[in-house]
């Protein structure tokens, strides 16, 4: 069974969980919502520091959701938001949604959003979460698509980053078109009945842009793929200051629009 390979591009710089904190079951699982009730069991893949998992645990409680990631660091911040919450339905693992350590049939509803963008073999990944997935559950997936992302006013160096991005995200192993990809890979992995849509985020308001604008540009200069744009020789430091400028820029236009588009799936086990 093959293992993870591919790095994870953003890495868990404060301006990385700035966005994750930001997501919650309704803007970034609301396809998912309708299927959800009392009492189901959920496997969480990539929870991330947890915002998602806390909505999907109370949706279902008493049923119980299991969260896994790849780090501890990560998952104990996970574990932190459950706490404040009070929610008591929720444990934490370690995983790697290739090779998943779970017998099979074990949850009604298996969930990854942002994940199969960033793993090596997203066709087995979906497997191992068809694998855990008991008959008649469902396995549902959520990823954006780069290339897709589009805003106002115009900008080259926002042409740039989505350039940069699509380079390094795709050195590193990853597909960070993946939302336009979902279909395809559920049925390579033997899903046969499967609902695909998509959804986007939007960011035109003050408020919004500022807060897209200012992570971006962070994370343009702080994170994990900034190192990882710089030491693979993708951008040097002066061409990601150069886009970082460009992000904050583009926060101060009135006018500033921008989308992220994103394809679910639905997958009937």
């Amino acid at each position: 069974m093959s293992k993870e390979t591919a790095t994870y591009t953003h890495g868990h710089h404060e301006s990385v969980l700035r966005s994750h904190r930001w997501r919650t079951a309704a803007n970034s699982a609301g396809y998912l919502i309708g299927e959800l009730g009392s009492g189901l069991d959920v496997l969480d893949v990539g929870c991330g520091p947890g915002t998602i998992t806390a909505d999907l645990a109370a949706l279902v409680a008493p049923g119980r959701v299991t969260a896994v990631d790849t780090t501890r660091e990560i998952l104990d911040q996970a574990a932190a938001v459950a706490a404040e919450r009070g929610l008591d339905n929720v444990e934490f693992a370690v995983a790697d949604v290739h090779a998943l350590d779970f017998p099979d049939d074990s949850f009604d509803v298996v969930h990854a959003h942002q994940v199969l963008q960033h793993v090596g073999d997203p066709v087995q990944a979906l497997r191992e979460m068809r694998r855990v997935c008991r008959p008649g559950g469902i396995v549902a997936a959520r990823d954006s698509d780069y290339a897709a992302m589009n805003w106002y006013p115009a900008s080259p160096e926002m042409d740039a980053w989505q350039r940069l991005y699509d380079r390094v995200a795709r050195a590193n192993g990853g597909e960070p078109d993946a939302g336009r990809r979902l279909l395809s890979w559920a049925r390579a992995a033997g899903f046969t009945d499967i609902t695909p849509t998509a959804a986007a985020w939007c960011f035109a308001t003050p408020e919004s842009r500022a807060w897209w604008s200012g992570l971006w540009a962070d994370r343009t200069v702080g994170s994990v793929y900034a190192k990882l744009a710089v030491e693979g020789g993708h951008a040097t430091e002066e061409q990601l200051n150069a886009i970082a400028d460009a992000w904050r820029a583009w926060g101060e236009q009135q006018d500033g629009w921008f989308m992220v588009p994103h394809g679910e799936i639905l997958c009937r086990a």
